[in-house]
């Protein structure tokens, strides 16, 4: 994972996980609070009645994002009707904002689903530097979205809300790396305390049946 104190983990890199699912139940079991996840001192705020809101936390230049992306993308085609995900990109530091405007321009635009993943290959395979306005703006155009466009919504009053919103939440969280998933406003892992983030998922699987579960 990517951390917020720019330390690498490699223990974190292992994406998708190949246990067998008698293997997976006995993980299942030795799932630790404080140990492959935290518990949250606040509760955060959640979008959504009668759901279990899940948040990735991520950022576009995280080669540990990119190769997370496939596993947590067949992860979601599989959602029950209680359960949402939400993706939130994180500004550890200024230069971040560029990116997490980017990701929130697109979705006020309705374009996520068309050029999020590609967004991730534009950077980790094309090598192209996503990370100014302009540089943004330019790539966009390039995908057949007007720039002007574009760019009025890039610089909107709202996408600058929800970019300061997912700031604040990073920080509610206590998200210490990318990538991170929270579960239900309550709860938080990441590759560094599951050991890999196929392990997160699994973690998230359990953390969503303990909370309907009334925990």
């Amino acid at each position: 994972m990517f951390r917020r104190d720019v330390i690498k983990t490699a223990s974190a890199v292992a994406v998708v996980s190949g246990l067998p699912l008698l293997a997976q139940a006995q993980q299942a079991r030795n799932f630790q609070e404080g140990q492959d996840y935290v518990a949250l001192d606040k509760r955060v705020p959640t979008e959504g009645k009668g759901v279990v809101e899940v948040i990735e936390f991520f950022w576009y230049n995280c080669p540990h994002c990119n190769a997370f992306e496939p596993a947590l993308e067949q992860w979601a085609a599989k959602l029950p009707k209680d359960v949402t995900l939400r993706r939130m990109p994180v500004a550890f530091r200024d230069e971040f904002v560029p990116q997490q405007r980017l990701f929130y321009s697109l979705e006020a635009m309705n374009k996520v689903e068309k050029l999020h993943k590609k967004v991730f290959y534009a950077i980790h395979v094309e090598k192209k530097k996503l990370d100014t306005q302009g540089t943004i703006s330019d790539w966009v155009a390039a995908q057949g979205i007007d720039k002007t466009k574009f760019e009025k919504v890039y610089n909107s009053f709202s996408v600058q809300t929800k970019a300061r919103r997912a700031a604040q939440l990073q920080n509610e969280f206590r998200v210490s790396g990318v990538p991170a998933l929270g579960i239900a406003g309550r709860f938080y892992t990441d590759g560094a305390l599951a050991q890999s983030m196929g392990r997160a998922l699994q973690i998230t699987d359990w953390l969503i049946a303990e909370v309907r579960k009334g925990r």
